[in-house]
């Protein structure tokens, strides 16, 4: 049935993931395309974390431009920032084994924060912290805004 199974998974995916799925929950494992179905459940993992990496780089971006423009604050600013602590703690509390990744995961996103805030803001990335300036509780705080 794999054979039957993987062209399927290349020519039509939602029926593919359909009948994958109706094989499991009958326990018709051998008939699976096991292989395959395992690679989409890593690619599920993967993508809630590149998810989790784009919410924490957006995030990291409009403090540094919240903080490092004043002039230019918005309501569109502040909606983003609200927007991104809300969706990074839906994620975390659906996902709480991404927290022992947080420590590297905020190092990587500070740094793509850094160069979208000096494209964004026309400011050298000089200007802001070499390192996150913020712990992650005080980023994802409702009630903290950068000076």
């Amino acid at each position: 049935m794999a054979s039957t199974m993987s062209g399927s998974y290349e020519h039509d995916f939602y029926a593919w993931a359909l009948k994958n799925a109706e094989l499991i929950r009958q326990g018709r494992f051998s008939e699976m395309d096991t292989e395959r179905v395992a690679e989409e459940i890593e690619d599920m993992g993967r993508s809630i974390k590149r998810a989790l990496v784009h919410r924490l780089a957006v995030l990291f971006a409009h403090l540094l431009k919240w903080e490092y423009q004043p002039a230019f604050r918005s309501n569109s600013w502040q909606y983003t920032i609200s927007e991104q602590r809300d969706a990074i703690n839906d994620l975390l509390e659906e996902n709480p084994s991404l927290k022992s990744n947080l420590p590297a995961l905020i190092e990587k996103t500070y740094r793509r924060a850094v160069q979208a805030a000096a494209d964004e803001t026309e400011l050298k990335k000089t200007v802001f912290p070499s390192a996150c300036p913020w712990s992650l509780e005080q980023a994802l705080d409702e009630e903290f805004w950068p000076k």
